[in-house]
């Protein structure tokens, strides 16, 4: 029987899903954001987790822990100077999974698997966003709905 043995199996040997698993949360680390099935991103945000939780010790024993199980010092080194200060005051929920659909060749519950206070590209576009009004594109985006505005009024005046 198995009770009390929570670990989703995910059709792998435990070798081979823990080494998914550890690439996974190394790709979210690097990439702050990843695409996957539902069910590897929630046992990828557990393992996610608890190396946020290791990042925000800061010591040289949780970044020894953080590389033996990620085998990636890149991963870990950006783990520790850009993912952890971010979540410093944070008690924990640091990944968030936003659920997209199902996948088009075996109907698989895909997943968007991301860090909750990630940099993301949103802010530079509401930067960008006044600095276009200021372009002098502005004012030919606005003779547009002019000559929109202006064959209505003409086809208004034929049908009548």
């Amino acid at each position: 029987m198995r009770h009390r043995k929570r670990t989703a199996k995910l059709g792998r040997t435990g070798t081979h899903r823990n080494a998914m698993l550890t690439n996974m949360v190394c790709s979210l680390i690097i990439h702050k954001r990843i695409t996957t099935t539902l069910a590897k991103a929630r046992a990828a945000r557990s393992v996610a987790e608890k190396m946020v939780t290791l990042g925000k010790k800061d010591t040289l024993h949780s970044r020894r822990l953080a590389v033996s199980r990620l085998h990636q010092e890149d991963a870990v080194k950006i783990l520790f100077t850009e993912i952890a200060p971010q979540h410093k005051d944070r008690a924990g929920g640091y990944t968030r999974i936003v659920k997209l659909g199902q996948r088009q060749g075996d109907a698989g519950q895909m997943a968007i698997l991301e860090f909750v206070e990630a940099v993301a590209p949103a802010p530079a576009a509401v930067e960008a966003a006044p600095a276009a009004e200021a372009a002098p594109e502005a004012p030919a985006a606005e003779t547009k709905p002019k000559k929109k505005a202006a064959k209505k009024k003409k086809a208004a005046e034929a049908a009548a």
